[in-house]
């Protein structure tokens, strides 16, 4: 079979793997849609998207619509007359208008096991909620979120003190190993469509800044997963003396049960600051305090010497 003709769609860090994938097999990416370059930084300065910046890399021509259901847009996509329009982490719903232009489908590489954690932020649930495996799907799209049939999907297990940053880098190099995979499987007609089990479906929708502010009355292993599954971005917070500070990588303590004041300081050593939960401890390992960079939780404390043991954070 002649090679597909693609357009290929997509704007995060998630989807630059899947573009380089694609990029070096043998079929065609005839146009990369990216959102329009954002202002970012201290400077506001625009800056464009990871995908865009890959995609000039690649010699690859660039399409930046502010939104892809304008008219203008739509017939710009049909006269290329694609036979694979390829979603990945792109950022805005497509219109029917938009489906419907691929002779073959339309895909879309979602990281997690679909129908678990349909949505915005499957990574960041699946951490958080301490799933011990996860993966990704691809999936024909249709006009609802992330409910189209599957085509393929692949798993892979999450080690107990993986971050959401340290999985989502895997989860996207694996999405792009499944991505040739399914386009091998329609080249060769052997390409299935699974329906979804909505009754199994949960959801994952963009977080908030409340989900990120740390309970420290609740379980030490609720509390670990929060700080991983919110590392690095948009992170996990506590305060002490009314001030912020970021929480980016915690474990369980070890040492006997026990039942505190939860968020009070325990322990201040060089392996880091333990603070009582509901029922254990919770040793914090990196943090970063207002307007400095990440590091130690004990380099903070060198740096601090106002934060001491019998402090409560909250």
């Amino acid at each position: 079979m002649n090679p597909f003709k693609i357009v290929f769609m997509g704007t995060s860090d998630f989807a630059v793997p899947i573009l380089k994938a694609l990029r070096f097999s043998s079929d065609l990416i005839t146009l990369v849609v990216t959102q329009p370059d954002r202002p970012a930084g201290r400077g506001l300065e625009l800056k464009a998207s990871p995908v865009k910046t890959e995609a000039l890399k690649l010699g690859l021509s660039v399409f930046q619509p502010e939104k892809i259901k304008e008219p203008e847009t739509v017939e710009k996509l049909k006269a290329l007359n694609p036979d694979l329009l390829i979603v990945a982490a792109y950022g805005q719903i497509l219109p029917s208008s938009v489906l419907g232009i691929p002779k073959i489908a339309c895909l879309n590489i979602h990281g997690s096991l679909l129908p678990k954690y349909r949505g915005a932020a499957p990574i960041h649930y699946a951490v958080m909620a301490g799933e011990t495996e996860t993966g990704v799907t691809i999936i024909y799209m249709n006009e609802k979120m992330d409910e189209g049939d599957i085509l393929l999907s692949e798993k892979t297990t999450v080690a107990p003190d993986e971050t959401t940053g340290q999985l989502h880098d895997r989860l996207a190099e694996l999405g792009a190993k499944a991505l040739l995979g399914a386009i091998e499987l329609l080249a060769q007609g052997k390409a299935k469509r699974i329906p979804q089990e909505a009754s199994q479906a949960t959801y994952a929708p963009s977080l908030k800044r409340e989900q990120c502010k740390i309970q420290w009355a609740r379980g030490c292993a609720q509390i670990v997963n929060q700080i991983r599954g919110l590392s690095p971005w948009p992170s996990a917070e506590t305060s002490w003396n009314g001030k912020q500070l970021k929480v980016f990588a915690a474990q369980t303590a070890d040492g006997e049960t026990i039942t505190g004041t939860p968020g009070k300081v325990l322990s201040i050593e060089k392996e880091g600051i333990t603070v009582a939960a509901l029922q254990g401890r919770v040793l914090l390992k990196e943090v970063q305090p207002p307007g400095k960079r990440r590091m130690s939780a004990y380099d903070f404390t060198l740096g601090h010497p106002d934060f001491k043991i019998g402090e409560t954070l909250a």
